[in-house]
């Protein structure tokens, strides 16, 4: 079934509705309102497990059947490009993201792939690296710094103690 619109005969009238429509894009950044959309950026922010895409769409999959994982990884590089997520890189083969955007340190387990906030304050000797920049750029000697990415790798708690039970029993063995 064809619809037919009838449009105004009136040009001011046309011209009014195409500069409506064109601010109305620009508002949304030139698409539409997405509900799939605001389910996954909700997602990312309601964690702090910094999730990667596969852990996003396993949440939300039973309440919406009909999304998929590409649709997923669209959103996510919409909301980096947008500056609403920041992507901590690659961890165990999956890259992984953070819905809380301001600078801060991460801690990554080498082991379980666990990545965890730095809590703060941080060590002085961490101190450059965790503190929050107080205006605008920082400057080192010949240098200056647009956005940094602190990243410590090491063991969590969790796998740092079965490491030493392992170690543990594996001398006992051996008496």
């Amino acid at each position: 079934m064809l619809f037919f619109i009838k449009f105004p005969k009136n040009p001011l009238i046309i011209l009014i509705i195409i500069i409506i429509i064109i601010y109305m894009k620009d508002l949304s950044g030139g698409r539409k309102h997405s509900k799939k959309r605001d389910a996954i950026l909700r997602t990312i922010r309601s964690t702090n497990s910094h999730p990667g895409a596969q852990w996003v769409y396993d949440q939300l999959k039973p309440s919406i059947p009909d999304l998929s994982l590409g649709t997923v990884y669209r959103n996510i590089s919409l909301f980096r490009e947008e500056g609403e997520v920041v992507s901590l890189g690659v961890v165990q083969g999956e890259e992984r993201f953070d819905g809380r955007v301001s600078p801060h340190p991460h801690l990554v387990c080498c082991r379980c792939g666990r990545v965890l906030d730095l809590p703060s304050p941080a060590p002085g000797i961490f101190k450059f690296f965790t503190e929050p920049q107080t205006e605008g750029r920082e400057t080192v000697p010949d240098f200056t710094i647009d956005y940094r990415k602190t990243v410590f790798y090491g063991l969590c708690r969790k796998c740092a103690e079965e490491a030493e039970k392992k170690k543990t029993f594996g001398m006992a063995d051996s008496k």
